[in-house]
């Protein structure tokens, strides 16, 4: 059975966190949400990554967005664990649910399982695994790192930005885009819609083609 992946429906899982008790469909609701699962309690990278999520909550606030941690062991491990996250990023409050999954289910469901890792148990651990999903519920982008590898939390910020972008314009974001440079007019517009969908102009790249299809304009 493959796995869940871009485009697919969120599993409506549910289970106890920091937070109570959580049913996914109904925690998303209509907001943008990132669910993001860590290989353990008390490991040196996640506890660097969970402050920093936390460190830009208000980054993720100004966009209406929710944060919710999963990890495999359970509420009282994970609030003891809050302290150190806290301890080791000053100023830093998890203000975000972290889901317990001691038995391993909800990231069968959510495909978070790392193919190599396991526990002392032999048991399988959570991947460094990232999904942002729409108000619909569906998974809109997913980003998988290895055990050993933190993630970026700018990057993060960044196709955020892009995918609330892109959800609301017929545009897509080229290579290295940040907030505040130009975008490209999806391909499906053609040009006379793209004149009246883009008022504000756009600019076609000068191609060896002559095709018209690079068309850079500015953030509606």
């Amino acid at each position: 059975m493959p796995g869940l992946t871009i485009g697919d429906t969120i599993p409506n899982v549910e289970a106890d966190s920091t937070r109570g008790r959580i049913r996914l469909h109904e925690y998303v609701d209509d907001s943008w949400t990132i669910i993001f699962s860590h290989p353990g309690d008390f490991t040196p990278v996640c506890t660097t990554e969970l402050g920093k999520m936390a460190a830009y909550q208000q980054e993720f606030d100004k966009r209406g967005v929710k944060l919710l941690g999963i990890s495999c062991d359970d509420v009282h491990c994970h609030n003891e664990w809050i302290k150190d996250i806290e301890a080791h990023t000053p100023g830093c409050k998890v203000a975000y649910p972290i889901m317990a999954d001691p038995n391993r289910e909800i990231i069968k469901e959510l495909n978070m399982i790392d193919p190599d890792e396991r526990d002392p148990h032999g048991k399988p651990l959570p991947s460094r695994a990232l999904h942002i999903v729409a108000p619909n519920k569906q998974v809109k982008l997913s980003l998988l790192y290895p055990a050993t590898t933190g993630r970026n939390v700018d990057e993060v910020i960044r196709v955020l930005d892009s995918l609330l972008i892109t959800s609301k314009h017929k545009v897509a974001t080229p290579v290295n885009w940040k907030p505040g440079d130009k975008v490209v007019i999806s391909p499906s517009v053609s040009s006379d819609e793209a004149k009246k969908m883009f008022p504000q102009g756009y600019e076609s790249a000068k191609l060896p083609s002559g095709k018209d299809y690079l068309r850079y304009t500015n953030v509606p």
